[in-house]
């Protein structure tokens, strides 16, 4: 039944915005964010990106994105302050301006995705030195923090050492201290409630920023595009076989593009095909009610017009 509304919604998707009375626009990969004063209005659209790529777009991504974040938020305002004021849409928060920082805080409990490409082929960039012999999807002692700089669209992050944060004076020594604080009790919050629901959550990534010298946690936390999740059951039967993880994330989208159109970043990506789009959406889906514990309400429709009314009703327009 899911899988039907999905594909109902594929014509309906959120592409774009545009509400320049909501203040200036910054089109990122996947939310447009508005900045009138200190408020920003941020929207999460359809879109997907991977490898550095907007593709496509899914159906219900933005909701599913943003509502998450939020029910993160929060979850977890007692470990860090965020920059959340209010959701009036289920793909728009409102939220406090934060100067951010210029760092990204991925948190990794295994080694998988790239950090275990990196590994495989003798690669040290995050100046870790983790030990020899260690497998694929392996979960770590406790969890690591590997930082990257915040690079353009369309242009790869950096990873960095712990030195070089400091060495390019990216962030203060008081500001990277906490942060990395922050960004380690955020996850191990996240793993304790992804734990309770069947759900592994593998590796993250957070963003943090100043409103005043108060340290906030803003743009999303903990959702299937800037985390990765696996299915908990038979996880550790699935690597002692040396088998595949059940992901329910975006690295669904790059196994595929990988195994099935050979594109890993470089060159014109290719076209997403509706029944893959539809496939995503679905994890997307799951992961959210699983994680939640709630049914998503699918309701199909023009989600612009849908935002432009809510947006109305709270006199943000």
């Amino acid at each position: 039944m899911s899988d039907a509304r999905l594909a109902a919604q594929l014509p309906h998707t959120l592409d774009a915005t545009d509400f320049p009375a909501l203040g200036q626009k910054y089109q990122g990969k996947v939310r447009d964010t508005y900045l009138e004063g200190d408020r920003l209005v941020l929207i999460t659209t359809d879109r997907l990106s991977a490898f550095d790529h907007v593709l496509t777009t899914l159906p219900f991504k933005g909701d599913l994105l943003n509502t998450l974040a939020h029910f993160w938020f929060q979850k977890t305002a007692h470990v860090v302050k965020n920059h959340v004021i209010d959701m009036p849409d289920p793909c728009v928060i409102v939220g406090r301006q934060a100067k951010a920082f210029k760092v990204e805080f991925v948190v990794r409990g295994y080694l998988t995705g790239s950090l275990w490409r990196d590994y495989e082929a003798g690669r040290d960039p995050y100046g870790l030195s983790l030990p020899p012999g260690m497998k694929k999807d392996q979960k770590f002692d406790k969890p690591l923090l590997t930082p990257s700089t915040k690079a353009p669209i369309g242009q790869h992050d950096e990873p960095l050492t712990d030195a070089a944060v400091l060495e390019r004076g990216l962030l203060s020594a008081r500001d990277w201290a906490r942060s990395k604080e922050a960004a380690l009790g955020l996850f191990a919050e996240g793993q304790k409630q992804t734990s309770a629901q069947g759900m592994l959550l593998v590796d993250t990534k957070y963003e943090f920023g100043l409103v005043g010298e108060e340290l906030v946690v803003i743009d999303e936390m903990h959702t299937p595009d800037c985390s990765r999740f696996w299915i908990a059951e038979g996880s550790a039967e699935r690597f002692a076989r040396g088998e595949p993880q059940q992901m329910l994330d975006k690295e669904n989208l790059r196994q595929w593009l990988i195994t099935e159109r050979g594109f890993s970043g470089q060159g014109t990506p290719p076209a997403i095909p509706d029944d893959v789009r539809v496939m995503l959406a679905d994890k997307y889906l799951t992961a959210f009610e699983r994680i939640t514990g709630t049914i998503f309400p699918l309701v199909v429709g023009d989600v612009r017009a849908r935002v432009e009314k809510n947006l109305k009703a709270a006199k943000l327009l």
